[in-house]
């Protein structure tokens, strides 16, 4: 065989070899593409998953805050009157217990700055609902009465109203402006 036809046989076989490690590096590239895409979805999935159970979880602290909330107001309005306290009880116990439910969940998916707010609103509630139950009694401590209640109630709206700026801020998130807000959350 002479130089000529060796040298054109190595370049065929270089370009045989060249396509054919074309096509398998040009697949190889396509698959870590679907794969990077195939990530990158599955991100935004686990983003927008998370969003959702924060947005969930705010929803159902700020309820259930607001109802306990009502339910101690309810509470303080019966101290003087003369109807059965047990229905206004019941619910009161009935809404305290749910705020506990989802406060503990809230522990576990808000961020601290929201929960420090959190913790003061659900302490705040505590405190009261043990001074009107005190009230009702008739076993008041020393600092119990009905104006320090109505103190502790009116002030408990303005931390309820603090709570739910704070979460509507956290769901805004970083960079985000109301329009978006509104329509990715």
């Amino acid at each position: 065989m002479d130089v000529g036809n060796a040298t054109a046989a190595a370049v065929a076989l270089i370009g045989v070899v060249g396509t054919l490690l074309s096509a398998v590096l040009t697949q190889r590239a396509a698959d870590r593409s679907r794969q990077r895409e195939h990530a990158r979805a599955e991100r935004l999935r686990a983003r927008r998953s998370e969003a959702e159970a924060r947005h969930s979880t705010c929803v159902a602290l700020n309820t259930a805050a607001r109802q306990y909330l009502a339910a101690l107001t309810d509470q303080f309005h019966a101290l003087g009157g003369t109807e059965d306290m047990g229905p206004v009880r019941v619910r009161l116990v009935e809404a305290r217990d749910l705020h506990r439910e989802v406060h503990a969940e809230a522990q576990l998916r808000l961020p601290e700055r929201i929960l420090g707010i959190a913790d003061e609103v659900s302490h705040g509630l505590g405190a009261l609902y043990g001074r009107l139950l005190r009230l009702a009694d008739g076993i008041p401590r020393p600092g119990d009465s009905p104006a320090a209640a109505k103190a502790d109630i009116d002030a408990l709206w303005d931390r309820l109203r603090t709570l739910r700026r704070e979460m509507r801020e956290e769901l805004r998130g970083p960079g985000r402006d109301d329009r978006q807000a509104e329509g990715d959350v």
